[in-house]
């Protein structure tokens, strides 16, 4: 085995350390990736997507070639691993890739939401309390076909992000209220995970209760 050095490169994740703490970005390969999409201006979106859409499979004419679909939009459940920003947008996204259509790839408007916002990262700060902060939401009967919700949730840890998702319900929820309570439940079974994995590693933290 041979030392390396610090680390700044794997995988297609930068790593930048400070006296403050680790940057974490995936720059390079947002580059990499609007090269490979030949994007046709230099526009930018200010958001990953439009407010108030809702994509069926039913929509716009089946694509020609979805392999480029099929490309892209794996390329971004990748990117997702840094910017949880895009983490509903690919989670919508993936649920077509098996006959996406023209609309679909229409909304793939989250490149140039990428090119304005190429420099975002993670932050991991040395010094801060050992403590959980998590957080859920969900959608109710938002998905048009089988009007099932969306829970999503993001965990912190000493005031950074480590954990995130975005998931579809598997049973339709009768009420607001309940699939708030699921979202909940999701993140509490999360919380605990985190926390058995945390003092695997010799770490004990305090954990205040899921804010909704």
């Amino acid at each position: 085995m041979s030392d390396l050095g610090p680390l700044r490169y794997f995988l297609g994740i930068e790593v930048s350390s400070t006296s403050d703490g680790f940057y974490i970005s995936q720059e390079r390969y947002i580059q990499d990736l609007l090269a490979r999409a030949a994007l046709s201006d230099e526009r930018t979106a200010e958001t990953p997507m439009e407010l108030d859409v809702h994509l069926r499979a039913s929509n716009g004419d089946p694509l020609t070639d979805p392999a480029r679909y099929h490309h892209l939009v794996g390329s971004l459940v990748y990117l997702a691993v840094t910017r949880p920003d895009i983490s509903y947008l690919v989670h919508i996204l993936s649920q077509f890739v098996s006959a996406p259509t023209l609309v679909h790839y229409s909304h793939l408007r989250v490149l140039r939401y990428l090119r304005g916002t190429i420099s975002h990262c993670l932050f991991f700060p040395h010094s801060s309390t050992l403590q959980l902060q998590p957080y859920s939401d969900a959608t109710w009967a938002s998905d048009p076909l089988d009007r099932r919700s969306l829970s999503a949730y993001c965990v912190f840890l000493c005031g950074s992000l480590i954990d995130w998702k975005t998931k579809k319900h598997t049973t339709v929820s009768r009420s607001s209220a309940e699939a708030e309570l699921r979202a909940m439940a999701l993140l509490t079974a999360e919380v605990i995970w985190l926390r058995w994995l945390l003092e695997d590693f010799g770490v004990s933290v305090s954990t205040p209760t899921p804010l909704l």
